[in-house]
């Protein structure tokens, strides 16, 4: 089964994707811990990744295709996929159709989810995530602090603020791109029918823990 999960920063993605492998050992995926990973570490991909993320940009296709590539076809990702931050745009989105095609497999289910802007922002500059890269658990300092400030809950390592979150400007900047290069893929898996768009806002009391869980429920029930 391959999963994909849209939305802009913020909307709660890692989140929902991470309970959902939890439950269902699908293979999460994340193009952007994976890019974090090889940054921190100074690895040839890291170090070119890093020329594009530094300035709010995306990596190229010819960067990140191959290295999503490489985990389809891993014996990690044999259950199937939970693709979170990939595709990011519709070149990506088409390409990735190729790939699974070729390989007698589809995308069976694309989540987008939605925040409201200022939610988002806010959301961003108080979130926290696990300096493990093994654990890469996510909090937020107002809706969900671990336990003992600044300490994981699951794995005790300390909890950073990521560099690319700690400025409105940066945010404002990433979620513009955002809008510009990856929404366009809402009308595209719309027009395929694989779509669901679920609202993830304290406003509406509807947190990703909950759409998580409707979304296995309902992969239980096909």
């Amino acid at each position: 089964m391959v999963i994909i999960i849209l939305g802009a920063q913020g909307t709660g993605k890692g989140t929902v994707a991470g309970i959902i492998s939890e439950n269902t050992k699908l293979l999460q995926l994340s193009t952007g811990d994976i890019f974090r990973k090889n940054i921190k570490e100074q690895t040839p991909l890291g170090i070119e990744a890093n020329k594009y993320i530094a300035n709010g940009n995306l990596v190229p296709d010819d960067i990140t295709v191959p290295m999503v590539v490489s985990y389809l076809d891993s014996e990690m990702a044999k259950n199937g996929v939970i693709l979170d931050g990939f595709p990011r745009s519709l070149a990506q989105a088409e390409k990735l159709d190729e790939i699974l095609e070729k390989r007698g497999k589809k995308v069976d289910l694309v989540v987008n989810l939605t925040t409201p802007r200022d939610e988002i922002i806010d959301r961003i500059l108080t979130r926290r995530v696990c300096s493990n890269q093994q654990c890469r658990a996510t909090y937020n300092l107002k809706m969900h602090p671990p336990i003992k400030e600044g300490i994981c809950d699951k794995c005790g390592a300390n909890l950073i603020q990521r560099e690319d979150d700690s400025s409105k400007e940066a945010i404002q900047k990433r979620l513009e791109i955002y809008d510009n290069q990856t929404a366009p893929l809402v009308e595209y898996y719309r027009k395929k029918g694989i779509l669901r768009t679920e609202e993830v806002s304290v406003r509406i009391n509807r947190l990703g823990k909950q759409v998580a869980f409707d979304i296995i429920k309902d992969i239980e029930n096909k």
